[in-house]
C-alpha cells in the first residue's frame, strides 16, 4: 500500500470510528486554496475538525506527533474559512485521530482537543 492509499484508508477508518461514537459528518476533504481539512463533524452543537494521521509503523514516532505547529496553523486557517462559509456561530474544537495500520492490524487513537487556536 503506497502513502496515498494508506492516507485514504486511515481517513475511512477514522470516519467510521467517529461516526460510531455519534459524530455527524459535515464535510470530508474540505479544500480552501492549497489547504485541506480531513474530516469535519458536528456533535452536541460543537464543530469538530479532525486531522487524521496514518502510519504503517511508529519507528519515527506516533502518527499524531506529525501534526506540527505549522500544520496546526494551516488547519486553523482553513477552518476559519469554513466557519465563515457556513456561518457557524457555535464552539469549534480540533481533534487528531492517530492510526497505526499494517496488514489489517490497526491501532486507532482519538485525541479530542488536541490543539487550540493561537
Amino acid at each position: 500500500m503506497n502513502h496515498l492509499e494508506l492516507g485514504v484508508k486511515g481517513e475511512d477508518l477514522a470516519l467510521h470510528f467517529l461516526m460510531n461514537l455519534g459524530y455527524r459528518l459535515k464535510a470530508k476533504n474540505y479544500r480552501f486554496k492549497h489547504l485541506e481539512l480531513d474530516l469535519i463533524f458536528e456533535k452536541e452543537q460543537e464543530l469538530i475538525v479532525v486531522e487524521v494521521k496514518t502510519r504503517s509503523n511508529a519507528a519515527s514516532g506516533e502518527p499524531y506527533s506529525f501534526v506540527t505547529k505549522s500544520k496546526q496553523k494551516q488547519i486553523i486557517k482553513a477552518t476559519n474559512h469554513y466557519i465563515h462559509e457556513i456561518d457557524w456561530h457555535g464552539e469549534t474544537r480540533f481533534d487528531i485521530v492517530s492510526i497505526l495500520y499494517h496488514h489489517d492490524l490497526q491501532k486507532i487513537e482519538h485525541i479530542p482537543h488536541a490543539f487550540y487556536p493561537c
